[in-house]
């Protein structure tokens, strides 16, 4: 796995990345007396050539290549060596994927598919009760 790499004070503020990973991203430290930038002993390392992963690995997800779908065509598309990214899509046609998916094995990497499931699975619709006017108590 390749170095995790963060600006400076990432940890002091929040709006900097502070207990909120989507916050924490890299920037260049530029600031005349900043040791990060004059790359001193004991200072976080800055990005530089050769921190990077081998060609192979490059943009691939558990040694497989992702592939963004928007339809049930293009799942049916998907290979052995492909991991699926659902795209931006709305909830019915998702529902449909996610239970193909299920069906024939395939990983989806930015979706829970059991959690998914579970959470729009639809109430079955239960038989309407025949009314009784003897069960009614008459005051």
């Amino acid at each position: 796995m390749t170095q995790k790499f963060l600006r400076r004070i990432w940890m002091r503020y929040s709006k900097l990345g502070r207990n909120r990973k989507k916050k924490q991203k890299w920037k260049k430290p530029k600031g005349r007396d900043n040791k990060m930038r004059e790359k001193r002993k004991g200072y976080p390392k800055t990005v530089n050539i050769g921190y990077g992963r081998n060609r192979k690995e490059k943009g691939k997800i558990n040694n497989k290549t992702p592939l963004v779908i928007y339809n049930l065509k293009d799942l049916a598309k998907i290979k052995p060596e492909n991991i699926v990214i659902i795209g931006k899509i709305g909830n019915k046609k998702k529902l449909e994927i996610a239970k193909i998916a299920s069906e024939k094995k395939i990983e989806i990497q930015n979706l829970n598919i059991k959690k998914f499931l579970k959470k729009n699975k639809k109430p079955e619709k239960e038989e309407p009760k025949a009314k009784n006017k003897e069960n009614k108590k008459w005051i």
